[in-house]
């Protein structure tokens, strides 16, 4: 049932849940629509992918986890649990290889802390396509304005975004899923707001992605723990010993986005929503799509480079400076290997992304040869957060550059097409499912507003293995 409690009608909580809980879905337009869908079905498609990775695999066969009972599909296995491990599981999966959808405003990946919870939680509930998209720009929507309420200090601190604050998007979400009142709701929230954790030292390990798991499957949590009566303290957001005081600092952030009515278009419809072309760290796209672009231009022959030299701002850099990757995970964050894997093929995929990759002979060499360093904030040439230049030095002392300025993955005008979103979700799908469930799969993740039986779709992630 739904849960009663002391509510604070003037904390920030509960404002923020007055909002969520009186969202009207006819504001979402047609432009909206199509964004939410994409966004799901690429999640649902690197998940499907992310199911084969170390990370996953170790935290199923983990004792206790993933054991209860229960209706949620595991994604890519023909096993089931609760909609709380489920939710575990596939969040992990879903960012375990760093090829998500990501948010320059929420400076992480947004659609992750929602499409797991809301797709374990569908077949517990029982929920249809068209709640679970119009819950997804719910929780979008609260994820930007946390983002707005703690950033940039909240990012340069070290907290990893996407979870530290994903969680508000899951609880948001779900609480909007399930139709819960707005004292659950900030209750909810409040439960969150000691649950939320994420650092981005652990950036290139396995930590990384069970941020995601562990942040969704919290979140999720938060709210069927407030549904059963459990209680919170509904001003932990701005206590002095509360969430923005704990993690950002006294005047380091500004809670008013938070307690803002909605008006105008919603976030789900900006530009800056990004979809991930190759399957590393967003950071490094720009540079990615810049050497590429140079190579192919003037067609580079990459054994007669003898100098390449990257230039992306100092916030990008500083989680994506790895000289010499020595793991999986490291290349995913290395600008330096990408940019040379993105030189030598004129592509990044997802097999440059296997053991041995990385240690190639004429990639070590491209490494040797390269240099990088921030861009300036205060000019001349780019200074953007999401700009970036690659220069290249040839043998004969010819040099030459590329620059790509606020690029936010493949978004606004250069937003993928659908053609293009099928051949990825196709190639991450299939190494877990079949050719024909991930095609069916697809069809139905992007007619999801016509979905009356989630489930169903859902039942075509399914695999043969355990």
């Amino acid at each position: 049932m739904d849960g009663i409690f002391v509510h604070d009608a003037n904390s920030v909580l509960a404002r923020l849940a007055s909002h969520i809980v009186s969202f009207d879905p006819d504001r979402i337009t047609p432009q909206a629509l199509a964004t939410s869908k994409a966004g799901i079905a690429d999640t649902v498609g690197v998940a499907l992918a992310g199911m084969l990775e170390p990370c996953t695999q170790i935290l199923m066969a983990t004792p206790g986890i993933a054991n209860a009972p229960g209706p949620s599909l595991m994604f890519g296995t023909n096993r089931r649990t609760s909609a709380l491990d489920a939710t575990l599981i596939n969040g992990t999966a879903s960012h375990a290889l760093d090829y998500d959808d990501f948010s320059s405003i929420l400076g992480g990946h947004q659609s992750v802390p929602l499409v797991a919870p809301l797709f374990a939680l569908a077949e517990d509930r029982g929920l249809s396509g068209r709640q679970i998209v119009d819950a997804y720009i719910v929780g979008l929507e609260v994820e930007h304005r946390f983002a707005r309420a703690v950033h940039p200090h909240h990012y340069d601190k070290g907290w990893h975004p996407t979870a530290t604050l994903g969680i508000f998007g899951t609880v948001a979400a779900v609480a909007f899923a399930l139709k819960l009142s707005p004292e659950t709701t900030a209750t909810a929230m409040a439960i969150a707001a000691s649950m939320a954790s994420g650092i981005k030292a652990n950036f290139g390990t396995m930590a990384k992605p069970l941020h995601i798991g562990h942040s969704a499957r919290s979140g999720l949590l938060a709210v069927f723990l407030a549904e059963r009566g459990f209680d919170a303290n509904q001003g932990a957001m701005e206590h002095d010993q509360g969430f923005l005081n704990v993690f950002n600092g006294p005047d380091l952030f500004d809670p008013e986005p938070l307690t803002n009515a909605w008006r105008g278009p919603l976030d789900i419809e900006l530009p800056s929503l990004g979809l991930k072309q190759f399957p590393c760290c967003g950071s490094t796209h720009q540079a990615i799509f810049a050497m590429i672009g140079l190579a192919r231009d003037a067609d580079i022959d990459p054994t007669d480079v003898r100098k390449i030299k990257i230039g992306i701002h100092l916030r990008r850099l500083r989680h994506t400076d790895t000289p010499v990757p020595k793991s999986v995970l490291q290349a995913k964050f290395s600008v330096q290997y990408v940019v040379a894997r993105a030189l030598l093929d004129r592509s990044v995929r997802l097999e440059d992304f296997k053991e041995g990759a990385y240690v190639q002979p004429e990639i070590r060499r491209l490494l040797e040869l390269t240099t990088v360093a921030p861009l300036n904030d205060n000019g001349p040439g780019l200074t953007g957060l999401w700009d970036s230049e690659v220069a290249i030095t040839l043998a004969d002392g010819r040099r030459h550059l590329r620059q790509v300025e606020g690029m936010v993955g493949r978004s606004g005008d250069n937003a993928m097409s659908v053609d293009e979103l099928r051949n990825k979700f196709m190639d991450c799908a299939t190494l877990a499912v079949t050719g024909d469930r991930a095609t069916r799969a697809f069809d139905a993740l992007m007619d999801m507003e016509n979905q009356t039986k989630m489930a169903e779709v859902i039942a075509l992630l399914a695999g043969d293995r355990k």
